[in-house]
């Protein structure tokens, strides 16, 4: 049997037979029992190679997403990934991993919660909910990880004929996102009970969850590996070099990646012209300097574009409140407190209408007063850009007094 067991021809049939078994309705137990019989383990590659090939026979694709779910449950644990390729820091790949190490906190602590639900005191279900809906807000923050797979990767895996599992993932990530979505809208609900909340648990809470937790599972053991053995290098500095357009989830990368050879292509792509000058009505300047520029001015802005996603935040010494780049793409409303979304939402309308372009707040934080305005930016012909908030600790320019005229420029060095 050890000479059929380490034959890549037969473990792939018996594992086809296996799939075909649990199409054919046969309990994920049984199966199960078979599989650990029979192969012991299955390489990562001949999983993707199987889903390939029950498809080419004519398995509907749609089929074999049903049946996502349970092949990854027999197959957990199970999945031979000796030989894959070292990851280095700050790859794709890795930052992928990062994000997942970081989606699988919220999912514990989502779980927890859910668990607990029907032990919530009435007073304080409605703080409950919040964190709650706190909770699946930055679940739906996966969305960013999912286009990066789907936008940036898949099309390299599609280029090597690897077309099935692909659509099968994509698949499955558009049923995780709209049971996200539901779970969202009915925690927003302003009548939903604990009652309401406790007979949908089993319906729409627990198994996202779930979902999310499978498709972890199913691009450690399988997708990662497979992608680092057939996507170039070169490949994967252009899927690097587009990644910041989709934003990260969850988690903001330490490192910058790098591979030999590729100094050149990073310096190209931070240009906007042939030799690396942004040019304005009223001057011009390289993007070095402007980075400069908007690092160094005495306030930390943060740009939100027309269609309510977080696009940038200067990353100077002036910063008041912190920022990590897992905003980035990331909808405005969600990066605030569930209690203030509502003002985050009237600010936008009145922005977007022309009702008003400008929002100032003031706050005292730690002894410190701190000015928060929020502008409208808008085009020459009123058409609306988008958002940018200006925070600035006005504490010590509150208590000038008299003047400090240029003149005096250095003259309190003398003294």
């Amino acid at each position: 049997m050890s000479e059929l067991i380490n034959n890549s021809r037969f473990r792939k049939e018996r594992l086809k037979e296996l799939i075909l078994k649990l199409h054919d309705g046969e309990a994920p137990d049984k199966v199960r029992k078979e599989l650990i019989e029979t192969l012991q383990s299955v390489p990562y590659g001949e999983v993707v190679e199987v889903e390939q090939e029950l498809i080419s026979e004519g398995l509907p694709e749609s089929e074999v997403l049903r049946l996502c779910d349970i092949h990854g449950e027999v197959l957990e644990g199970h999945v031979d990934q000796s030989g894959s390729k070292e990851i280095p820091e700050g790859h794709p790949v890795d930052v992928f991993k990062h994000e997942n190490l970081e989606l699988r906190k919220v999912t514990v602590k989502t779980k927890d919660l859910l668990d607990s639900v029907s032990k919530v005191p009435e007073e304080t279900f409605q703080n409950f909910r919040d964190t709650l809906l706190s909770c699946f807000n930055d679940l739906m923050d996966v969305d960013k990880h999912y286009q990066r797979k789907e936008y940036l990767v898949f099309p390299y895996l599609e280029k090597k004929e690897i077309t099935g599992p692909p659509k099968v993932m994509w698949g499955k990530h558009d049923q995780i996102r709209e049971q996200l979505k539901g779970c969202i809208a009915l925690l927003k609900e302003p009548e939903l009970s604990k009652n309401d909340l406790v007979e949908s648990l089993d319906l729409i809470y627990y198994p996202v969850v779930k979902a999310l937790d499978d498709m972890v599972q199913k691009e450690e053991e399988i997708l990662f590996p497979m992608a680092m053995d057939v996507i170039t290098e070169e490949d994967w500095w252009n899927i690097h070099q587009q990644t910041l357009e989709f934003g990260f989830t969850l988690y903001d990368p330490q490192v910058e990646w790098k591979p030999e050879g590729f100094d050149k292509l990073s310096e190209e792509v931070t240009t906007t012209t042939g030799d690396g000058t942004i040019q304005l009505p009223s001057g011009s300047f390289t993007s070095k300097e402007i980075m400069a520029i908007l690092n160094t001015v005495p306030v930390d802005m943060t740009f939100v574009d027309k269609d309510d996603k977080v696009k940038y935040f200067t990353q100077g010494s002036h910063r008041v409140f912190a920022r990590s780049r897992s905003i980035i793409n990331r909808d405005v409303r969600l990066c605030h407190p569930p209690g203030s979304v509502d003002i985050v939402e009237k600010i936008l309308e009145d922005f977007k209408s022309g009702k008003s372009s400008h929002a100032p707040f003031w706050i005292q934080m730690k002894g410190r007063f701190i000015l928060i305005e929020y502008y409208a930016l808008r085009d020459e012909n009123g058409e609306y850009l988008g958002t940018l908030e200006v925070s600035q600790d006005l504490t010590e320019a509150r208590s000038l007094e008299g003047e400090q005229r240029i003149l005096s420029y250095g003259k309190e060095k003398e003294d």
